[in-house]
């Protein structure tokens, strides 16, 4: 059996080209300096754990060289197009066994969310995890079928109804199976309402 692969979207963290929306309330600077940590964080956080492989698609292309992320860190390039066709070709480029794709920005992801999202594909031939925003932090494919033909099509990104969207992108002739809600930080808010109590 193929062993699983977590597929982790990473942005270069250079002032002006990463987290734009937070970058609008706390600098560019600071955004870029938020966004390294969090995503190095995640990245110590989910590695070195048997049961999975990480992969980390990064943007722009010429980052699969960067030294912001440590030599050892298998990088595949994003390529071009909107969101939805580059998770695609993630998605596609690290088959054909399970995995999962989330982004550097869930501060709150743990291995124990991860593995959840594996247990459920082996009942569901996707997973979804949800934001608490109305998009999600996640999606996972089994692998023992093409990716849904439609899949991300037509989809409002960063939007209320995004989630909702590539639900229906996917289908109807796939099982789909719904994992943890998490939070992701687009804006200061976002960062404020993860230090609140009773956050996930």
């Amino acid at each position: 059996m193929n062993r699983p692969t977590v597929i982790v979207m990473l942005k270069e963290p250079r002032p002006g080209r990463v987290k734009t929306r937070l970058a609008r309330d706390i600098g560019n600077t600071a955004a870029a300096n938020w966004f390294r940590h969090q995503s190095n964080a995640l990245l110590r956080n989910l590695g070195q754990d048997p049961r999975w492989t990480i992969v980390a698609s990064v943007s722009p292309d010429v980052a699969i060289r960067s030294r912001v992320w440590k030599p050892s860190l298998r990088r595949i390039p994003q390529g071009t197009g909107d969101l939805g066709a580059r998770m695609r070709g993630a998605l596609a480029h690290c088959g054909p066994g399970p995995r999962v794709l989330i982004g550097g920005d869930i501060p709150g992801v743990s291995k124990k969310h991860i593995n959840h999202a594996f247990t459920l594909l082996k009942r569901h031939d996707v997973v979804l995890g949800p934001a608490t925003d109305g998009g999600f932090w996640l999606i996972g494919v089994k692998g023992a079928k093409p990716l849904p033909r439609a899949l991300f099509q037509n989809v409002r990104w960063s939007s209320k109804d995004t989630l909702k969207d590539t639900l229906k992108s996917i289908g109807t002739g796939h099982s789909v199976g719904l994992t943890d809600t998490l939070s992701d930080v687009d804006t200061l808010q976002d960062l404020l309402d993860l230090k609140k109590p009773n956050q996930i």
